[in-house]
């Protein structure tokens, strides 16, 4: 069974940076697409980045574009998410899922979920 654990967040200042982790343990990654979401207190959960596996293609909401960047370690069946220059507007639980492809930045359909990592931008 696919399972998903995301790591890396924590509590940092506007314009600082966070590496986010995606660790799947099960099958390999080769067949799925991987996208990252993130889900503020009082809002729905949204797509933030979205990578398909197989040709590395990516996509990005317009909120994050330009900031974030998100990539893959296949030997380590991990993806990652880097995000720069973040923003209070930013803070949110971040969750990984797997899935089998990305309609630009969302993935679909959202098969297997992590428990999620906090990222909060305080002054």
């Amino acid at each position: 069974q696919t399972q998903l654990v995301e790591s890396g967040g924590g509590l940092v200042q506007p314009g600082a940076s966070l590496t986010l982790s995606c660790a799947v343990t099960g099958p390999t990654l080769g067949p799925f697409s991987i996208g990252w979401f993130r889900q503020a207190p009082g809002k729905e959960r949204e797509g933030v980045s979205c990578i398909r596996l197989v040709n590395d293609v990516t996509g990005y909401a317009d909120s994050v574009k330009g900031r974030f960047t998100i990539s893959k370690d296949i030997a380590k069946n991990t993806v990652y998410l880097q995000m720069n220059n973040l923003k209070p507007e930013d803070t949110a639980t971040y969750y990984c899922s797997a899935g089998d492809y990305c309609d630009d930045y969302v993935l679909f359909p959202t098969k297997h979920w992590g428990p999620g990592t906090q990222v909060t931008v305080s002054p």
